[in-house]
């Protein structure tokens, strides 16, 4: 079986050539189905692994807008839909330098996986552009997404693609998008998730990646015979993943002591105050080293990646992928660190998972546990299919439920195939399942 895993793997760095990220996140996976394909020799005949690696469609096309001072500038927009086997493709928007299809297609493929393991049917897919809105005017941003939406509206829609928010992709972003489907289709529907509340949006939406993040390593800590009372917890990151994380862990009793920014991250003992971060980046849309001009007796370190210096009992990596290598994970074992949940996309490289498994870390991987926010974009769907709003705490007690089916779900597969304690194992395990199961039931297709 290796073999053959072998042999998928080599196709797909060699039609995917120079996409490192996408060729991570397969091998990630390609690594735990193993056992599933032994028992299920009906997915290899069928070519499932084959078809599962290949998206159904790849979109890119370019995105001309023009600034304040009256100057063209083009970014290039991208679309991979990349599985519709259990529901139409669902998947954020990205938009930061840094995006190439290489890094869609490692999004969008992860996404077939945390998607399926929402329980709510709904496929992979993810979206995004080399586009920066930081530093831009509100004018130049609805130029630029003006401009996105006039080609995505012919891909996307309420039963066949739903995009969402994801890195540089917020309330604003999402509103202008909506705006300009709404102009070309002539349709009020359900074709963004986080949306305004005034106009189809679901309460608990914000919070919801960072809540989720919190339910899944609740029952990790559950499962060790401990909780959150008294844990000392460093968060990177600061944006909506980190913010609420930071929120609902103190609110159970914890101590965050340090979150980050892209530049630096702060340190507070005492506990991080979340009013004045929630004033920094919410409001302010500052950098976080003004905290530590606020708040006596902390301090701000030039330097992202220090953070994971910071002795702690819980680490959430809330950032962006790969922010945690194999050195900086040794480090927070040497340090006292017991528990590592994911809140972004792949954040810890295989070296920092092994050396965290290798050491008794409890490991909770992202496409489980920081599937909060798709659960909640798909809330958001169903309230929008049957005209309804619900309130705060009827979707977040939703999403409570969803994520402690999403740790059952991994647990169970993890033991079921041998892995018993093995989250990041079990998470593949029951996502292939499910989608595999119904990729065999709809025929080459």
């Amino acid at each position: 079986m290796s073999q053959y895993l072998d042999s998928v793997m080599e196709t797909v760095i060699k039609r995917n050539a120079g996409e490192a990220e996408f060729h991570q996140a397969v091998k990630e996976v390609l690594e735990t189905i193993a056992p599933v394909l032994e028992k299920r020799p009906e997915f290899v005949k069928a070519k499932i692994v084959d078809r599962i690696v290949e998206p159904e469609r790849q979109i890119v096309f370019r995105v001309p807008w023009v600034d304040d001072n009256g100057d063209v500038q083009v970014n290039r927009g991208f679309r991979v839909q990349f599985n519709s086997a259990i529901g139409p493709y669902k998947g954020g928007i990205r938009l930061h330098p840094s995006v190439y299809l290489g890094i869609i297609k490692f999004l969008g493929f992860e996404q077939i996986f945390k998607n399926a393991l929402t329980t709510t049917p709904i496929g992979g897919g993810k979206g995004g552009s080399d586009f920066d809105p930081k530093g831009k005017s509100d004018r130049e941003v609805m130029s630029f997404c003006q401009s996105f939406m006039n080609e995505m509206f012919r891909h996307v829609g309420p039963d066949t693609d739903v995009p969402a928010g994801d890195i540089g992709t917020g309330a604003r972003e999402i509103g202008y998008m909506f705006g300009q489907y709404k102009r070309l289709t002539n349709t009020f529907t359900g074709v963004l998730t986080g949306k305004g509340l005034t106009w189809g949006g679901s309460l608990a939406r914000k919070e919801a990646t960072g809540f989720g993040l919190v339910y899944y390593a609740t029952r990790m800590l559950q499962d060790a015979g401990t909780d959150w009372n008294g844990k000392k917890v460093v968060i990177s990151g600061s944006g909506n993943v980190a913010i609420y994380a930071n929120q609902k862990a103190t609110s159970l009793g914890a101590k965050v002591i340090a979150m980050s920014d892209s530049n630096g991250y702060i340190v507070d003992e005492a506990g991080i105050n979340l009013d004045v971060i929630k004033d920094i980046k919410e409001v302010r849309r500052a950098r976080i080293k003004e905290y530590a001009d606020i708040v006596p007796g902390s301090q701000y370190v030039e330097g992202c990646r220090g953070i994971w210096s910071v002795p702690c009992d819980v680490a959430l990596p809330c950032a962006t992928q790969n922010e945690l290598n194999g050195e900086e994970a040794a480090i927070l074992v040497s340090n006292g660190c017991k528990f590592l949940a994911e809140g972004a996309n792949m954040p810890s490289t295989p070296e920092a998972i092994a050396t965290l498994q290798g050491n008794g870390v409890a490991f909770g991987p992202a496409k489980a546990a920081n599937a909060g926010g798709v659960s909640t974009s798909s809330l958001e769907m169903t309230q929008n299919s049957i005209r309804l709003s619900w309130t705060f705490d009827e979707v977040d007690q939703k999403l409570h439920g969803i994520m402690n089916a999403i740790y059952d779900q991994c647990t169970a597969a993890a033991e079921a195939y041998g892995e018993k304690g093995n989250l990041a194992a079990g998470a593949n395990i029951a996502g292939f399942l499910k989608v595999a199961e119904a990729m065999l039931a709809q025929g080459v297709v």
